[in-house]
């Protein structure tokens, strides 16, 4: 049985309630005891915006129309043409499925920064994230002019639902009565689809040169939690409540992996048989915000990010999409004809739609395109590169593997982890990385490992590149992972959206091997080749070679191994210190051994050649 982490705060109604919430998690802990969790994500990150913002301006910067999907936006970041600076929302495509048009702002209790707005106190509410606009000249405005701001808002999407102490509300600037609400949804008990606001703005106090209007979110201060979603703000005058609609079709979703069960692959993996690794097909959808039917063209192309050269190119005409409703864009692939002479290769993939979508005063042309990248470099990936969760094992000496697989024989030259912060920074704190074989569709023996330190990226969604010393020789079928050596968890970014590695997840809390059957998406862990080998690279990774294994790995004290004809077995200290030697007996197979907790080096022999492998003991 299996427990994911859910946002669950405690309330301060009387001191009864807060002893059964205890007593209930508490209870929860004992009977539900997870393998793999996934949790809320926070982190440290220095290429965001500041964390405070001016919330006024006295001088206009803006006039109407006002209109803004988040569509042109290439950061994380809110343009700041239409927004203040510093206000901790999250400009992203990946925490939802049904917005009204590409990319959103998500509003929760991570700062700018990626870091939560309240560090001590884990059960602390206030406002959160608040997005506010540009100044905006309503001056000579009146209520006959018939004002109205229309949005789309949703609550949870791919975060956390927001519980009933929870709010989210539309704020107006009045000049004589300052920040006025204007609207508020509570939270609980929402459905997860996207809903359009209509407010009108009537007030006198509002028709001045320096409105502004902002958007915020009240809820935990302590990480991803308590998420609100907003997309296509539109503030315009002569607008009806009878027709709230935009004459406007929109791209939405991210584009569909280029691959069959990868959304990144090495070339030469790629070149040993591309109409095996390519997708069938790869689509979008686009969504029709119009309440009648629109009908456009579609084109799509791949060209190399590089040069620009175009490879591919499809175009789709008489598309006919109804009112008020989405459609899927699907074009069928082919191999390209890529040059024997590259390593590597980037791509880009575009869908654009044609349209005759108008707004007087506003470009909505940026929503009619969607690019997606495709890596033909070094490595594989399931993963979008966007971590909406983290991912633990929540067990001392747990471990995960991720399954891959290889076109041709080849070599590992490291791991790159989405590491991920929850609640705790713990940069320094030891695990192990490893490589195992394939034993009837499980992983088997520890091919390679690696002592190594958690460190987190510079920026949000980076990977930390673990490196091999020496590349590894690994199998068709390969595990990637990580086994953890303390009672305080490593995270690592899981992608909610991309569900390529949702089959390939295995965990292991003692000798068992076991498939991981309930994440619905993918865990960030990407690894890379080394340089091309033949036959079996040994070195300082020390790979196992058959014959010459030391069991179980982890050890408690009693080694096995599995070669009769070894005559001498010597343990070092991962300083180079001898600590340990056996001589076996004829026929033994087993030797107890007392040492200190930590990593050690065995070496063997049987007289003729000599073996050498890592090996973790534990107490």
């Amino acid at each position: 049985m299996r427990i994911y982490y859910r946002n669950s705060k405690v309330y301060f109604y009387n001191k009864k309630r807060i002893i059964l919430t205890l007593l209930f998690a508490l209870f929860q802990c004992q009977l539900l005891y997870a393998q793999l969790r996934l949790v809320p994500i926070s982190g440290y990150y220095n290429d965001e915006e500041a964390e405070t913002q001016s919330t006024l301006r006295t001088e206009a910067t803006l006039n109407l129309p006002f209109f803004d999907d988040f569509s042109t936006t290439k950061t994380a970041n809110p343009d700041t043409k239409n927004w203040l600076p510093g206000s901790g929302v999250y400009i992203n495509n990946t925490l939802s499925n049904s917005h009204p048009s590409l990319n959103i702002a998500t509003f929760d209790g991570l700062n700018g920064t990626g870091t939560p707005y309240n560090l001590v106190n884990p059960l602390t509410q206030n406002f959160t994230d608040t997005l506010t606009s540009q100044p905006i000249n309503l001056a000579g405005k009146k209520a006959a002019d018939s004002l109205y701001i229309s949005f789309h808002w949703m609550a949870k999407g791919l975060g956390e639902m927001p519980d009933s102490s929870d709010y989210f509300q539309l704020e107006f600037f009045s000049k004589t009565n300052g920040w006025v609400t204007a609207w508020q949804q509570v939270g609980y008990k929402l459905d997860t689809v996207y809903k359009m606001q209509f407010v009108k703005i009537a007030d006198p106090g509002y028709f001045h040169d320096a409105f502004q209007f902002r958007f915020r979110a009240y809820g935990r201060n302590s990480g991803y939690y308590d998420t609100w979603h907003l997309d296509y703000v539109y503030l315009n005058a002569k607008r009806s409540v009878k027709q709230p609609y935009i004459f406007d079709v929109a791209v939405r979703k991210a584009v569909s992996p280029f691959f069959k069960k990868y959304t990144a692959m090495p070339l030469r993996q790629y070149q040993a048989n591309p109409q095996a690794a390519l997708s069938d097909s790869v689509k979008t959808d686009v969504v029709n915000n119009f309440n009648n039917f629109n009908i456009l063209t579609s084109t799509f192309t791949i060209r190399e990010a590089g040069r620009g050269t175009e490879m591919f190119r499809n175009v789709q005409r008489s598309i006919y999409v109804e009112a008020l409703k989405s459609k899927s864009l699907q074009i069928r692939t082919s191999p390209l004809t890529i040059s024997s002479n590259l390593d590597s290769l980037k791509l880009i993939t575009k869908f654009v739609v044609t349209t005759t979508d108008t707004i007087p005063g506003v470009n909505l042309k940026t929503n009619d395109s969607i690019t997606s990248r495709v890596d033909l470099t070094d490595y594989y990936a399931y993963d979008d590169g966007s971590a909406e969760y983290g991912v633990q094992v929540n067990q001392k000496l747990g471990r995960v593997a991720v399954q891959f697989a290889l076109a041709k024989p080849d070599t590992i030259g490291g791991i790159r982890l989405a590491m991920v912060q929850f609640n705790k920074d713990i940069s320094g704190q030891g695990f192990t990385i490893q490589i195992f074989d394939n034993k009837n569709g499980k992983p088997d023996r520890v091919i390679a490992q690696r002592s190594v330190g958690a460190r987190y990226p510079a920026q949000r969604n980076g990977f930390i590149d673990y490196a091999f010393s020496t590349p590894v020789a690994v199998p068709d079928t390969f595990y990637v992972g990580w086994l953890q050596l303390n009672e305080q968890p490593v995270t690592v970014g899981f992608d909610r959206n991309s569900m390529l590695g949702m089959n390939a997840v295995f965990y292991n809390l003692g000798t068992e091997w076991a498939k991981e059957t309930a994440l619905n998406g993918s865990i960030m862990i990407r690894p890379y080749l080394g340089k091309k080998a033949a036959g079996v690279v040994t070195g300082n990774e020390l790979v196992d070679i058959a014959g010459s294994h030391f069991f179980p790995n982890p050890n408690k004290g009693i080694i096995n191994w599995d070669n009769a004809s070894l005559k001498r077995i010597e343990i070092y200290s991962i300083q180079g210190y001898l600590v340990k030697t056996i001589v076996p007996e004829k026929g033994q197979r087993s030797a107890e051994v007392h040492v200190d907790e930590g990593i050690y080096i065995v070496k063997s022999s049987d007289g003729k050649r000599s073996f050498t492998q890592k090996m973790l003991f534990v107490q």
